[in-house]
């Protein structure tokens, strides 16, 4: 099974989760592939996203997580002990989305959301200080990125497999090219 984990004020509809599920529709995966909205509260996010993967063997999932998602999916591959393929994955998320303290809006849908104060802490509650078995864990990071910093990626997955993309950006333009390349790491075969 693969997970898919959006970022902050995303969706399953962003641009690298539909082309996630276009792809493993065309490889006949369609039911292998769960990409939830996720709600704003970390700690629920990771009681929904904990609840789709449970009775699934860590052999058999993978979780793919963009920007916020990756913070998230590195906290599940290490409680969980399956694959993480992280796509400029936020490291600190802590300092970087106090300044979004308060009502915001969701990219796709436009719709309005809080991001509520004490969800900065529930973050700290999934802080991952260093990896263990970085084998489990695949690192796309760009150096064009404008939200984050790509070195701070790099420097947080020591000993990962890191594909570093000279230049794009946060939400990886050119992800249709990666597609295969994100899926085969997650064991799926033809991707």
């Amino acid at each position: 099974m693969i997970l898919y984990l959006h970022g902050f004020r995303s969706s399953p509809l962003s641009m690298k989760g539909r082309l996630l599920g276009e792809r493993m529709a065309q490889l006949g995966r369609a039911s292998d592939y769960v990409a939830p909205q996720l709600p704003a509260s970390p700690k629920l996010a990771m009681e929904q996203a904990l609840s789709l993967a449970a009775g699934v063997p860590a052999s058999e999932l993978s979780i793919i997580g963009s920007s916020l998602g990756g913070y998230y999916a590195t906290w599940m591959a290490e409680r969980l002990g399956c694959r993480a393929a992280l796509l400029n994955p936020a490291v600190t998320p802590l300092t970087s989305l106090e300044k979004h303290v308060g009502v915001t809006t969701m990219f796709h849908s436009g719709e309005p959301f809080e991001f509520k104060r004490e969800y900065i802490a529930e973050l700290g509650e999934l802080a991952v200080p260093a990896i263990t078995r970085p084998e489990r864990y695949y690192l796309m990071a760009a150096t064009g990125d404008e939200v984050l910093d790509w070195r701070a990626m790099v420097a947080h997955y020591p000993g990962a497999r890191h594909h570093v993309i000279d230049g794009s950006d946060h939400g990886i333009a050119e992800f249709a090219h990666y597609v295969d390349e994100v899926l085969a790491f997650c064991g799926i075969a033809g991707g």
